[in-house]
């Protein structure tokens, strides 16, 4: 640990930057067209980061027919700049480190605010959060296990963190030196690689730093899984390029925390899929690593069967709670997968009598909560339109609205306990768990929800009596019930009777 000391004396040592508080608002959550209008969503977007935008923005609107023409070239070089900046923002959607929308100004903070570590430059500088400075410290001498001096990895660093600046919110870090940003992408990237190792199961981490991080694992990970406490993953790549086996570190990462939607007691699915590594896809940061994994993949029979052209339903309402369905013969069940994409209707087999609509289980507690919300944020900060994307980019969003429309009353919160779908145990009440969902009954539509609601219409219109049935049997079930119970009691007494008069 010396050398770590000397590396402090060195000025070397992390600044405390400025804090930056999220942006408030009681907008709430917007509704959404299903194909939304490109303009919409990218202006929906913006409204976040423009916040941070109202110096430039009040300079540039100061054109006037009574400009001279020294003021009036100063006003349009001025809106130059914000047209310049937006469209490249609006180019790299995908890659940038992004701010809330706009319209997750409802959430509460403790799904947006860091516990323990700051992850970039957007929460650095808070004061409950300066413990974690110096452990990054210790986890960038640990990335050096290879030999490479500290200083040396660093400067091979300075090329990838100075690409990584031109991802983030500018008004957000324009206080930031440049060395000061070089050193905060540098140590929070040995931070992130040695918790990813941690996580895996390495033996190869200093005893001290592995007592920290398993001590502050659940807290750690809630951090990381924050849309504004994020790195670009090239940042993360180049500090795991010094690394022993340096491709291994997320993959065995991702396989061992994929399931976090679930209790740690309970992770292994019914049906499981093979762990499938794909090279070819290039995450944002760890956030869109992880959000790929949960949410899955389709195979390939699924894609074949949404190709089939159905016919398009007459009525059809765009959401159905637990009560709606029950009433037309459609249960709720757990999916054997837990992959959020496996949501659909079943086709009914012969002769049975309900139809199932099955979705991933989820244990609902403050930090799968928190998943939920900044895997959702990500898609619509990173989407441009959903429509014209894979279901899988929107899963998320298509998971949680659906969730959030089959509840409208806290007994609908229980009967989705009773099917599975929230699983028993701690975590959220029902009322805590109606509360959140209830914030998200207007969330962005995404295809894989347009077509299960779509599924759910036709299955209406092909099964008029069926549902008629059910819904008669639903809605009188309790006098049905009591009919039952009064018919089984006057049997009983009757074949009292008889056997007392075959005794005389």
């Amino acid at each position: 640990m010396e050398a770590v000391a000397e590396f402090q004396l060195a000025n070397w040592t992390p600044v405390d930057y400025a804090s930056i508080d999220i942006p408030g608002g009681a907008c709430g959550l917007q509704a959404y067209d299903y194909d939304v209008q490109l303009q919409h969503h990218l202006a929906e977007y913006y409204s976040a980061a423009s916040q941070h935008n109202s110096n430039i923005v009040a300079k540039a609107a100061k054109i006037s027919s009574n400009d001279d023409s020294d003021d009036a070239s100063t006003s349009r070089s001025e809106v130059r700049k914000v047209v310049d900046r937006f469209k490249a923002d609006m180019e790299m959607m995908k890659e940038k480190m992004h701010r809330y929308p706009a319209c997750l100004g409802a959430v509460d903070k403790s799904y947006t605010v860091p516990r323990i570590v700051a992850i970039g430059p957007y929460h650095c500088g808070m004061e409950h959060l300066k413990k974690a400075e110096e452990v990054k410290q210790v986890a960038a001498w640990q990335c050096t296990g290879t030999g490479k001096l500290l200083k040396e990895m660093y400067e091979e660093l300075i090329p990838v963190a100075d690409a990584a600046y031109d991802l983030y919110d500018k008004d957000a870090i324009q206080g930031v030196a440049e060395d000061d940003f070089r050193h905060m992408m540098f140590f929070d990237a040995c931070f992130l690689v040695q918790f990813m190792l941690s996580r895996a199961g390495s033996s190869k981490i200093d005893k001290s730093l592995q007592v920290y991080l398993r001590h502050n694992r659940y807290d750690i990970f809630h951090d990381i899984m924050l849309l504004e406490n994020q790195l670009p993953w090239m940042v993360v790549e180049a500090v795991m390029r010094f690394m022993p086996q340096p491709s291994t570190i997320p993959k065995s990462f991702v396989h061992r925390m994929r399931r976090c939607m679930m209790p740690y007691d309970h992770r292994e699915p019914p049906e499981p899929k093979p762990f499938i590594w794909y090279e070819d896809y290039n995450p944002p940061h760890l956030l869109g690593l992880l959000r790929y994994y949960i949410v899955g993949r389709r195979c390939e029979c699924d894609i074949d069967d949404d190709e089939e052209e159905k016919p398009e339903p007459k009525n059809m309402s765009f959401s159905a709670s637990a009560m709606d369905l029950a009433e037309i013969g459609i249960t709720l069940k757990a999916n054997k997968t837990m992959q959020l994409i496996d949501m659909h209707l079943n086709r009914p087999k012969a002769g049975a009598v309900f139809t199932e609509l099955c979705l991933a289980p989820l244990s609902l507690d403050r930090d799968r909560a928190s998943y939920l919300v900044n895997m959702a944020a990500h898609e619509l900060c990173a989407v441009e339109s959903f429509g014209g994307a894979k279901e899988e980019d929107s899963a998320v969003c298509s998971y949680v609205l659906l969730l959030a429309n089959l509840v409208y009353r806290e007994e609908e919160v229980q009967e989705l306990r009773e099917r599975g779908i929230i699983q028993r145990g701690g975590g959220l009440t029902n009322e805590e768990a109606l509360c959140f969902f209830t914030n998200f009954q207007n969330l962005r539509m995404g295809p894989r929800y347009y077509r299960i609601m779509q599924d759910i219409a036709i299955y209406r219109e092909n099964s008029l009596i069926k549902t008629k049935i059910h819904g008669f049997l639903h809605n009188h079930k309790k006098a049905i019930a009591a009919v039952v119970t009064g018919i089984g009691a006057v049997g009983g007494i009757i074949g009292a009777l008889l056997s007392i008069k075959k005794s005389i």
